[in-house]
């Protein structure tokens, strides 16, 4: 088998069958930048979810709210986004029925 011969993208040096670079120790393995790549996504991924928990929304701090005339407050914005919600998603479908024949 035949060893390949790969330029450095980082400083130009060529380099026979290494995973590494040998002047700049930089990947050259298309496996290990990719799995770099998707360990940096997930960790993104994490870091956004931990994030929302975190800063609830303005609703859901209401919803939570210590003062029960806010808990009331909180709860009828919610219901009013889950009944704005309903109305939209039964309009929608109402449309695709009508279009659909």
């Amino acid at each position: 088998m035949e060893e390949k011969t790969i330029k450095c993208p980082n400083c130009g040096t060529l380099n026979t069958g290494k995973k590494y670079c040998t002047n700049c120790n930089k990947s050259l393995s298309q496996e290990i930048l990719l799995q770099k790549k998707l360990e940096k996504i997930k960790q993104q991924e994490i870091d956004k979810v931990i994030y929302e928990r975190e800063n609830p929304n303005f609703t859901e701090r209401l919803k939570k709210h210590p003062f029960f005339l806010y808990r009331i407050f909180g709860w009828i914005l919610y219901s009013g986004y889950v009944v704005a919600s309903a109305i939209g998603a039964g309009l929608a479908w109402f449309i695709a029925m009508v279009a659909a024949g």
